[in-house]
């Protein structure tokens, strides 16, 4: 079949001689893939940033597909289900999953993600079939009424999003900046909205983010110029209510920090790695500031979010700026990690 894999940092090529995935537990499903995305996350083992990342990985973890095959212990799926995939892979019955704490599982991984998280790897969704373990905890169906694309990012990208916004206590009346407004910032900006936001200051360097955040109702904040200068003539001096942070570096968390009102909730979702940050917890503490952080969970939001799309509350499809065939991956992943593609869909 036909994936692509990652050789090194900017090297990803897509081969045609990779071997069909099989069920090879119990529990396991085979996906025919019919949409995959380029996640942000994605980048990091793109530009090499990820050490020890196993060559030849076929990456991809936001994935929708068509169930081929299903092993003899899965329930509620049968071959030719429509299907979306969390990113997230978690057996659901450990003591973690039982408490709704999916990537707390025992048997934790991440697709197209090689060991970073937990301890076996499993090839991702950039590929013509997948292989999903646990499928009948990490596959949902998708409705007749919602197409692919509208599904495609409830696996990752909007329940994550959706996870800042909730983190954070958005309340009514609440003025709220999100801090980087990539595809999961944009995601965490509309869940703020449906929280019931009344302003929304959109932080980040590139101008055509925070142009696509202005389209979304929300104020732009250029983050090259005094940023805590801006939102402090922007809220009267107060600072915002909630920050949502979807960057992950020590920089955005700072901001976040700088911004945020006394008092106020900042929940961080961007994949913060670093160990040396310099936390300034005389001013967190000073301002009384509650920080939390959050993963997304698509297996614990599948059915709100989903309603929410059925519903017409949400549709995250306007993230899209190029869908590509899967044969062209390696120049989706170049558009994406130059900043001249919001987000990329992928098609088989």
């Amino acid at each position: 079949m036909r994936a692509l894999q990652w050789h090194g940092a900017r090297r990803a090529a897509v081969a045609d001689d990779i071997a069909m995935p099989r069920v090879e537990e119990p529990r396991d499903a085979v996906v025919r893939v019919v949409r995959s995305a380029i996640c942000g996350t994605d980048l990091h083992p793109y530009r090499g940033e990820i050490d020890g990342f196993g060559a030849g990985t076929v990456t991809g973890h936001e994935f929708t597909g068509v169930i081929e095959e299903v092993g003899s212990e899965v329930r509620g799926l049968r071959p030719g289900d429509r299907v979306v995939a969390s990113d997230i892979i978690a057996c659901g019955h450990c003591r973690s999953c039982r408490r709704g704490w999916h990537y707390q599982c025992d048997r934790v991984g991440l697709f197209g993600y090689a060991t970073v998280v937990g301890t076996q790897a499993y090839a991702g969704g950039h590929a013509e079939f997948v292989r999903v373990p646990f499928a009948d905890t990490v596959l949902f169906p998708i409705p007749d009424d919602v197409g692919d694309e509208r599904a495609l990012f409830v696996g990752d990208v909007l329940a994550t999003g959706y996870a800042c916004a909730v983190g954070a206590q958005v309340r009514p009346g609440d003025t709220v900046a999100v801090v980087g407004c990539g595809p999961v910032g944009l995601l965490a900006l509309e869940a703020a909205w449906l929280l019931g936001a009344a302003r929304v200051l959109a932080i980040d360097p590139l101008e055509s983010r925070r142009k696509l955040a202005a389209e979304r109702g929300a104020c732009p904040v250029p983050a090259a110029l005094d940023v805590e200068q801006q939102v402090a003539d922007l809220t009267e001096g107060r600072g915002v209510d909630a920050v949502l942070e979807a960057v992950g570096t020590d920089a955005s968390l700072l901001t976040a920090l700088n911004v945020v009102r006394p008092r106020g909730v900042v929940c961080a979702v961007g994949a913060h790695a670093s160990e040396t940050m310099p936390m300034p917890t005389r001013l967190a503490f000073a301002k009384e500031v509650t920080l939390r952080f959050a993963v997304g969970d698509p297996i614990s939001d599948f059915e709100p979010l989903m309603n929410l799309i059925r519903g017409g509350r949400v549709d995250p499809t306007f993230l899209i700026s190029h869908r590509m065939p899967l044969s062209e991956a390696a120049e989706g992943f170049r558009l994406f990690d130059s900043g001249e593609a919001s987000k990329v869909v992928l098609i088989p």
